[in-house]
């Protein structure tokens, strides 16, 4: 990967970490509603993910797409999201609101 590259992902990834915020379901709802949610794998850095879209980097994103650690949110989630009362972080990468479960240690 060339530098500039590099630069504009790191750049990406620190305006992305400034725009993350900790939601609740009932915060959540409505972006669900509208489909917009992508569910990200715990091991994986949301911040990283949400500047990968914004990027475009298309490979990484498909290669995520297809090991399933990113995926549009389901009802299955939502009903489960609904009955827990779930948390997430959650950062916007426009028009996607990328989540992941929020769970203390």
């Amino acid at each position: 990967m060339n530098e500039s590259v590099e630069q504009m992902r790191d750049t990406l990834r620190a305006e992305m970490a400034k725009e993350t915020a900790k939601l609740g379901w009932d915060e959540l709802q409505r972006h669900y509603a509208r489909g917009v949610v992508i569910c990200v794998a715990p091991e994986l850095d949301l911040v990283d993910v949400a500047a990968r879209f914004v990027a475009d980097d298309r490979k990484y994103v498909e290669q995520c797409l297809d090991s399933g650690q990113i995926t549009r949110a389901s009802n299955d989630d939502a009903m489960r999201w609904n009955e827990t009362r779930a948390t997430f972080w959650a950062v916007v990468a426009a028009p996607w609101v990328l989540v992941q479960e929020y769970t203390e240690n």
